[in-house]
């Protein structure tokens, strides 16, 4: 017996092979193009003897930025340049660190990771999402628009903060624990030579937005070369300790006390040196 002859592939199992593979070639493009490229994380932690506002409001800025991570708490002991290597370990490129001096004094220090720039900023007015009960909500993990003052960008400075705050607190595109979507909106304006941070949700597409919280201000104390150290670039002219603002509120009280006791001495002198003057005709009618 003869061998049987292999039969030709009919047409149309080729265009099936065919499709398929076009099918595959494009879901690999559209991996290629989902692939998460911007690698960027920041870490969010504090130095021992923060107060409770700050640690809500460090709290609050971690359920807003999904591309977060957290530690443990830093010895007020150690440098602060540890922080590149805490940081390098953990695979993060940008650094959000509280510190709290005298028990009322807040400063944020942000940073890029491990080369620098790095700035340093007095905190104020902090009030958290707890506290205020804004109206406002968006959901976690969801990608925010970074909105930034035209004011921002006149200066080389606060252009240099504008990109600092831009690569934190944007989300990277198709970073996994972050949602596909874009409901709230970061604020940050800039007035009395503070910067003010808000954080907004899109009720409509017309514009209208609600307050969703926390607030806190900003007041830039220092910008530095390298990450948390380093030559610096700008320091703020006015700029102000909070001993300052303390000490001319006790010299305030304290010419109100003089005031207050120099007014008391007069009047009491005054008392003294009064003539009483004697009517010689008030008693006429009285009875006796």
């Amino acid at each position: 017996m003869g061998k049987k002859r292999k039969g030709k592939q009919p047409e149309s199992s080729k265009r099936a092979k065919v499709s398929k593979d076009n099918v595959e070639d494009e879901g690999d493009q559209n991996e290629v193009q989902q692939k998460w490229t911007n690698k960027q994380r920041v870490l969010i932690f504090s130095a021992r003897g923060v107060t409770y506002g700050v640690r809500h409001l460090m709290n609050d800025l971690r359920s807003l930025i999904p591309h977060s991570k957290s530690d443990n708490k830093l010895e007020n002991r150690d440098e602060l340049r540890i922080i590149n290597e805490i940081c390098e370990l953990k695979n993060c490129t940008k650094c959000l660190f509280f510190q709290v001096k005298k028990k009322q004094d807040a400063y944020l220090w942000i940073s890029n990771i491990p080369h620098g720039p790095s700035a340093k900023f007095l905190i104020e007015n902090v009030h958290t999402m707890d506290e205020l009960k804004m109206t406002g909500n968006c959901l976690k993990g969801s990608r925010p628009i970074v909105s930034f003052d035209k004011s921002l960008t006149m200066s080389p400075h606060y252009s240099l903060l504008k990109e600092l705050f831009t690569q934190v607190f944007s989300t990277p595109r198709n970073y996994p624990r972050s949602k596909p979507f874009v409901d709230h909106v970061f604020s940050f304006s800039l007035l009395d030579d503070r910067i003010w941070f808000r954080n907004y949700q899109i009720v409509q597409e017309d514009g209208s937005l609600a307050e969703i919280g926390p607030r806190f201000t900003l007041n830039l104390i220092r910008i530095f070369d390298g990450s948390f150290g380093g030559p610096t670039l700008f320091l703020n002219p006015n700029y102000k300790p909070p001993n300052e603002y303390r000490k001319i509120l006790r010299n305030q009280a304290a010419m109100r006390h003089h005031v207050k006791i120099k007014a008391k001495v007069a009047s009491k002198e005054r008392k003294e040196n009064r003539e009483i003057i004697v009517d010689e005709v008030e008693n006429v009618f009285t009875e006796d």
